[in-house]
């Protein structure tokens, strides 16, 4: 074994006999070993979506190498494709607002090592979580927002992602909506987390809501921002049991934990590039 650097191959195409065995039989003769390989052809939209993790044995391939002949196969099955060195940070921009749950937990996964991302700022309306975040070494960028100052303030966040060079952009429970020529222009690099189990209660206190009608399931969703509030394509659900003894100061509670675990589960799938946008789906290989 001459290189145990890993690599992922994600690629989407128009479904076709001989995809998957193009692909391997590809990799094989480059001398990469294959250690995850999954696909799934989505019949109704006639595409298939393809992950593979592997690494170099043959001592004379390399990435450049590899990636410069496969656009032969690419050309063939007209591949929309990319090869990721599978331990590359992903540079991650967190936005909040005045609830630090979400962030709090997001730091404290990079801390244990069990998210694969680089923090390059974070992004508030509000001040209070100023001394958290740059307690973390991390730098804290103060963008308050009225109705009057949106556009430009919005102008400033792509800037800031652009000097950032972050790639993906994390909304902490950032109690702002996103205009749709933002989402437009961030489309599958903006993951949410809704504080229900979409499709559900809408709007202010959503857990007082939940409670009034005496649910007996709560939850939190994880999705990809859209111009269509809370209807982007879903990347992770959490849900928890309960009943009537929950008041709804004991769902707020457990639903900070909901929120956390999904968003957690998104950012990880995101970011390990287990996700596929399929229209309003998502495609997510485990």
């Amino acid at each position: 074994m001459t290189n145990t650097t890993e690599y992922i191959l994600k690629a989407t195409c128009p479904a076709a006999c001989g995809i998957v065995a193009g692909v391997s039989g590809f990799l094989a003769e480059r001398g990469c070993y294959i250690s995850e390989l999954s696909h799934f052809d989505d019949r109704q939209n006639a595409n298939l979506f393809m992950r593979s993790r592997f690494h170099i044995d043959n001592g004379d391939a390399t990435q450049e190498s590899i990636q410069e002949e496969f656009q032969a196969i690419s050309d063939k099955f007209s591949m929309d494709w990319q090869i990721i060195p599978a331990s590359q940070t992903v540079r991650t921009l967190i936005m909040v607002s005045q609830y630090d749950h979400c962030l709090d937990d997001l730091l404290y996964r990079l801390r244990k090592g069990e998210l694969n991302i680089e923090i390059t700022a974070v992004v508030s309306n509000h001040q209070g979580l100023r001394p958290m975040v740059e307690r973390e070494g991390i730098r804290f960028i103060h963008l308050p927002v009225t109705k009057d100052t949106k556009p430009q303030q919005e102008a400033r966040l792509l800037e800031i992602i652009e000097e950032t060079n972050s790639e993906l952009t994390i909304l902490a429970r950032y109690m702002q909506i996103l205009s749709d020529e933002l989402c437009t222009e961030l489309s599958g690099k903006v993951i949410n987390i809704h504080h229900s189990f979409l499709p559900g209660f809408k709007g202010a206190k959503p857990y007082h809501q939940a409670f009034d009608r005496g649910v007996k399931l709560i939850g939190a969703t994880a999705h990809y921002v859209t111009g269509d509030l809370d209807e982007g394509p879903i990347l992770s659900q959490s849900v928890q049991d309960v009943d009537h003894t929950y008041t709804p100061e004991m769902l707020v509670a457990v639903g900070r934990d909901t929120e956390t675990q999904a968003l957690a589960t998104a950012v990880k799938l995101h970011t390990e590039h287990r996700t596929f946008l399929d229209g309003n789906k998502t495609i997510i290989f485990k």
